[in-house]
């Protein structure tokens, strides 16, 4: 027990490792910034099943909420399994089914529409289309490498993530305005969405992007996030066709528990379902 240490020879490996699986890289920086959480609290000392849970209580007693916990528990324990040191992994928090989405974090298509037009408004016509982008799809922000001329003109784009591939539609609308975009930015093949020296986007400038609409568009910084675009798309889908199992295709899903969660819409609305009840008497 005493020689188990995490060098940074062992976190290089577990990088390297976790790249050979396939990992998305938004996954592989979560794991990082977690798993350095964790040496940090062990400040050099040699790894235990008793030091491990003890950070773990310290999270709860911080305040984290069990999904926040049990998603850096998930990238510790992946550490040790990886490491052979399976004694010292440690058991998630039982969470119940969230019922509905927090206020603070459902974005309406009324906000939505305001955001694209304060980017347009402040002539961020790259963001503009992006978030158009993002929510017309329901792709992810790492999978917005796949928008690409090529797709735009076929009118769907063909995903590879996580080992899987799948086949989105893109709406004829969008192509139009992707093409147009491509063609005055004398982009002829390949990605869309770059910067100005031609690299791609990379999540964070997106998230910082968008943050600064808020003001101008008069929406909850809370809100503004690139992932909530996914979100609006799948939940605008499944009001239009209520189908769940098609919608789990569209945004690659294996797993219907998931797209479940995409689903889940602020706690008024729910309140008013129970009020027609109207057992009350």
């Amino acid at each position: 027990m005493s020689n188990r240490v995490i060098s940074s020879r062992l976190l290089e490996d577990f990088w390297a490792y976790l790249q050979t699986e396939e990992r998305a890289q938004s996954t592989i920086e979560k794991y990082q910034r977690d798993i350095l959480s964790f040496c940090r609290y062990l400040e050099g000392q040699a790894v235990s099943k008793e030091k491990a849970v003890c950070w773990k209580e310290r999270l709860l007693r911080a305040g984290l909420s069990p999904a926040t916990i049990n998603a850096k528990l998930s990238a510790v324990n992946g550490l040790f399994r990886f490491l052979g040191w399976e004694d010292c992994r440690l058991r998630f928090f039982r969470v119940q089914r969230r019922l509905f989405r927090q206020p603070e974090k459902e974005l309406t298509q009324q906000e939505y529409r305001r955001l694209t037009k304060a980017a347009r408004a402040s002539g961020q016509l790259r963001l503009e289309l992006l978030m158009q982008a993002l929510c017309a799809t329901g792709v992810r922000v790492s999978e917005l490498r796949y928008l690409t001329v090529e797709a735009a003109k076929r009118g769907r784009a063909d995903i590879a993530l996580k080992g899987k591939i799948r086949t989105i539609l893109l709406p004829r609308k969008l192509c139009r305005k992707l093409l147009q975009y491509a063609r005055e930015r004398q982009i002829v093949s390949g990605e869309i969405f770059l910067t100005k020296s031609g690299t791609s986007l990379s999540r964070r400038q997106i998230w910082r992007e968008m943050k600064s609409l808020c003001r101008a568009a008069e929406v909850e910084a809370s809100k503004v996030f690139p992932h909530n675009l996914r979100h609006l798309f799948a939940i605008v889908f499944y009001q239009n066709f209520n189908d769940i199992v098609r919608l789990a295709d569209v945004l690659g899903h294996s797993s219907i528990d998931t797209t479940r969660i995409y689903l889940l819409t602020g706690g008024d609305e729910l309140a008013r379902q129970i009020e027609r009840l109207k057992l009350v008497t």
